[in-house]
């Protein structure tokens, strides 16, 4: 699959009349995967509160691990896909340890003490946080005004997280920023390899190279915990592994391959606002009347950054 660097900004554009560039078709097609892969991961957290009601978060964490991993290995297999070059082994790996383990098991933990609300906002700091790790490691250079709408975005999701937790930080905090991190590293080089191969066949082969370790932990975390699976508990397992750790990172990285890794992750920024609704909806948590304004704020910031050239 071929792209922009990675980082970048999406190139491709034809001539317009009046001498300016004009956005290609897939910048366009690139910018609403990504946005597809966006409203998946939305639905992460609930999903993840949906499940710890009948697991324990390290049953959650592997056993998504295993069932995302099954789903991945057949579609690797119908397609008849061969093996990655050793190349891409590298890489691979850092999108097995940040996004398929990390990430999962960091907010699983975090979840297990803070709200799927509080934790959203605080993640709303991924899209700065994938950001920097691309610039840092593709040497992208990014205009004043990118960084200027993505450190407001980020200052939007930080004053919003202080207020919901009344300013001092939790152990949940400190979970989830580590889970940025390792996400931002995972992300920014699935978005790196997403442009050498299929986005599906990124998280396709890191969900399956992780298979034989998720399988020996989910057997020893479901005999250490006890499990009590009712509906929510498996619907929410379910789209942990089908639409968050799956098809989600298969449009997400998919999408950051077309139009760049930093203009991508800045899409995030709508993540916690959209999460929030899904707590509300499907977890009857309150709604502070602080997020309509933050909301508004952080799609402005997705606005400008998204109109903004590396």
């Amino acid at each position: 699959m071929s792209g922009p660097a990675a980082g970048g900004e999406a190139g491709n554009g034809s001539a317009h009349p009046s001498g300016r560039t004009r956005r290609s078709g897939p910048a366009t097609g690139g910018t609403l995967l990504a946005a597809v892969g966006v409203a998946a991961f939305s639905l992460t957290f609930p999903a993840t509160a949906w499940a710890l009601e009948g697991l324990g978060p390290w049953s959650v964490t592997t056993c998504r691990m295993v069932l995302a991993g099954l789903i991945a290995a057949g579609f690797l297999l119908a397609g008849r896909v061969p093996p990655p070059a050793r190349r891409h082994w590298p890489g691979l790996l850092a999108v097995a340890g940040g996004t398929v383990v990390g990430f999962p098991l960091l907010t699983t933990l975090a979840l297990r003490t803070s709200t799927t609300s509080h934790a959203a906002v605080v993640v709303g700091l991924l899209p700065l946080t994938t950001a920097a790790y691309a610039a840092v490691r593709t040497r992208t250079r990014h205009s004043r005004t990118f960084w200027a709408a993505a450190l407001a975005g980020a200052a939007v999701v930080i004053g919003f997280a202080l207020q919901q937790s009344g300013g001092t930080p939790t152990l949940g905090d400190l979970y989830l920023f580590a889970a940025l991190l390792v996400c931002a590293v995972g992300y920014a080089e699935g978005g790196r390899l997403a442009r050498e191969m299929p986005g599906w066949q990124v998280i396709g082969w890191a969900l399956v190279g992780c298979l034989p370790v998720a399988v020996a932990g989910a057997a020893a975390a479901l005999y250490a915990e006890p499990a009590h699976l009712t509906g929510h508990a498996v619907a929410g397992l379910l789209w942990l592994a089908a639409g968050s750790q799956f098809l989600g990172m298969l449009v997400w990285y998919r999408g950051m391959a077309a139009i760049g890794v930093a203009r991508a992750s800045q899409l995030q920024l709508a993540q916690p606002l959209l999460t929030l609704v899904w707590s509300v909806s499907l977890l009857g948590e309150r709604l502070t009347p602080a997020a309509p304004v933050a909301a508004v704020a952080v799609l402005v910031c997705i606005a400008v950054t998204q109109r903004t050239r590396g």
